[in-house]
């Protein structure tokens, strides 16, 4: 039974049309995915879904009685809140039954009158905390901000403190713990750690209710759906089965077509061919295969999205100790963890690894100089030239090809444009503000700055992050070939497993 169908929508979004006529159908505690190339619209199908957008055309009817909970990657919470009062508020109708049967307990102590009307209203009240597992709410909350890394942010820590990547985990958790009938979820797997992904999994494999996540982590795709919605060239097609098998039917599908649309394409220039030479002296012939040529349903052309290439060259050759820390604490107001001795070395490729919150992006920070250490010192060597690619970026409203210009005023708009389009973005996405394009985009359009400055040491903190999986896998070959020197904060052991030369676990210097 479908709990959402959606008829010919179609949005455009500025002079880009996002989907075309799209239909699809969500089954009643159905596990499904939805994928695509970044850029493609998967953001914006939700926030339709949810409401948050008022599509061109078409109808989006859920079953009465649904409503959708959605989480999206850019959400704000309303400071002067703590982490814990936030997750209660999950159950903010359940407390008021709780309000409201104390009052009638408190009405009933000193009432003089008939009590009866009193006693029932108590037990009406008393049952329905009950029957939905009142008593059992703190059970839930901690199992939840656990199994998410919550617990470790701190219970009465102001969420204005957080950083995005802990309030979207927030945010997350507060929707799981109300469990709607259908979850709406935009790349829940960012800013987790490996054991939080996987608990994640494991609750999603169990969740009794809908839901349709957008993700590029093909592991936790492979292990939380049963089908797979795929968002390509303004239409959508749905799958069985998880990521792997979409991902074979998909191939398989697009063999066929373009051997379909190739085979069309001979016949269609015989009969062309044909018409032409015999249009004069064989008139009737010709004719009769031109009423042929016009009964042609006409394949279209298979299309592929443009693909991702990056490039990082080593401008400067440094000396061979890049940088070394010496008795160093790592932390703001009280120490992370520390003193500890590090040292990094030219040519070496160094992942960091850690639970969420314990420190690793503040370490990136300390060594790079933008947080000072609360102790020790950070030296780095002659002609080391190091970037940052910061896992939290403000975006502005500057395009990608003003904002890569201003840090190469020296190229040519050719040769920037060439850059952005090696890295799969195109005109229309080079001219427009940042701040309007999608997570994916952004991304790839920050990946180019760090193609085009000089360097040889990359520091990236979750580089992929919103990257599609061609994305990802053309920035993992770019890093393994690259000879200069890598320092990686990731969640995702397939992305540097079989790459990197050392391996930083945060947990083993606390």
């Amino acid at each position: 039974m479908s709990i959402l169908s959606v008829e010919h929508l179609t949005h455009t979004y500025g002079d880009k049309q996002i989907f075309r006529n799209i239909s699809m159908r969500l089954l009643r505690g159905e596990h499904a995915g939805l994928v695509g190339s970044n850029g493609a619209g998967k953001s914006t199908l939700l926030r339709v879904l949810a409401g948050d957008i008022i599509p061109d055309t078409g109808t989006i009817e859920w079953l009465p009685t649904v409503k959708p909970g959605f989480l999206q990657q850019h959400i704000d919470l309303k400071a002067g809140t703590t982490v814990m009062q936030t997750l209660q508020s999950a159950f903010a109708h359940l407390y008021e039954i709780e309000r409201k049967m104390l009052e009638t307990a408190e009405k009933m102590a000193s009432f003089e009158g008939d009590i009866e009307p009193l006693l029932s209203l108590y037990g009406k009240l008393q049952h329905r905390l009950e029957h939905s597992g009142f008593y059992n709410l703190d059970l839930n909350i901690e199992e939840v901000a656990a199994g998410l890394g919550i617990l470790e942010l701190g219970r009465d820590r102001d969420v204005s403190r957080l950083s995005g990547g802990q309030r979207t985990k927030l945010l997350l958790a507060k929707l799981l713990l109300e469990q709607p009938d259908v979850l709406l979820l935009d790349e829940p797997t960012n800013y987790l750690d490996d054991v939080h992904i996987e608990w994640l999994a494991g609750y999603l494999k169990r969740y009794e209710h809908a839901y349709l996540v957008v993700s590029h982590d093909e592991r936790f795709l492979n292990q939380v759906t049963t089908a797979i919605f795929h968002l390509e060239h303004q239409t959508i097609k749905r799958y069985a089965g998880n990521y792997n098998a979409f991902r074979s039917s998909y191939e398989q599908n697009k063999e066929q077509t373009q051997e379909a649309f190739s085979r069309q394409q001979k016949e269609i220039g015989r009969l062309e061919s044909f018409i032409q030479k015999n249009r004069v002296r064989n008139a009737r012939q010709a004719k009769s295969r031109e009423k042929m040529l016009d009964r042609i349903d006409r394949i279209e052309r298979p299309q592929s999205a443009a693909k991702s290439r990056f490039m990082f060259p080593v401008h400067t050759e440094p000396v061979t100790l890049i940088a070394e820390a010496k008795q160093v604490q790592i932390g703001y107001t009280k120490p992370l963890f520390g003193p500890l001795d590090l040292q990094i070395k030219r040519g070496a490729k160094i992942a960091v690894v850690g639970d969420n919150g314990i420190g690793k992006s503040t370490m990136l920070k300390t060594l790079l100089g933008y947080v000072k250490p609360l102790s020790g010192t950070v030296q780095f060597g002659e002609r080391v030239q190091a970037v940052y690619y910061a896992q939290e970026h403000p975006t502005s409203s500057e395009t990608p090809m003003e904002r890569l210009w201003s840090l190469r005023p020296d190229l040519t708009q050719k040769e920037i444009r060439q850059t952005l389009a090696m890295a799969g973005l195109n005109e229309k996405h080079i001219r427009q503000p940042l701040n309007n394009l999608s997570g994916g985009e952004q991304a790839k359009a920050r990946l180019c700055e760090l193609m085009l400055v000089n360097s040889n040491v990359l520091f990236l903190d979750e580089p992929t992050n919103h990257l599609d999986v061609q994305a990802k896998e053309s920035l993992r070959d770019a890093l393994k070939k690259y000879k200069g020197t890598v320092v990686l904060i990731s969640h995702e052991p397939s992305f540097y497993q079989d790459w990197v030369t050392q391996i930083w676990r945060i947990e083993n210097w606390r």
